[in-house]
């Protein structure tokens, strides 16, 4: 299931803070901040999608993650390789390396990282 930009934004601060109460949430943001009327409607949408749930702590709510950050990225560039890239890895790195300004240190690492993983197996 996919997140809106608003969910996708808000669960970037919770997968920073990891754990958050309703106004370490809003403190996340930069000003002008959200309603925390807006923030519950928010979390509770997440939580029927099932990428929040809370601990009841006496009369307050304490948030937390259940999909790790790098699970749910991950998925969203599997489908866009598969998407747009005709499910093809190399079109996709072709079309970033080539389409995006990276430096030539960035694509030296890169080919460092692809280096290592060719070894690894």
């Amino acid at each position: 299931m996919k997140l809106s930009k608003s969910e996708e934004e808000l669960m970037n601060h919770l997968w920073k803070l990891e754990t958050a109460m309703m106004k370490d949430l809003i403190e996340a943001y930069e000003d002008p901040k959200p309603a925390t009327t807006t923030i519950a409607t928010l979390l509770k949408r997440m939580q029927v999608k099932q990428f929040v749930d809370y601990k009841q702590l006496g009369r307050s709510r304490e948030y937390f993650p259940l999909v790790k950050k790098k699970d749910y990225f991950s998925k969203h560039v599997n489908g866009l390789i598969k998407n747009f890239f005709n499910d093809s890895a190399s079109q996709f790195a072709s079309f970033f390396t080539q389409e995006t300004n990276l430096t030539k240190e960035e694509l030296e690492k890169l080919k460092t990282i692809i280096d290592s993983e060719i070894k690894k197996k």
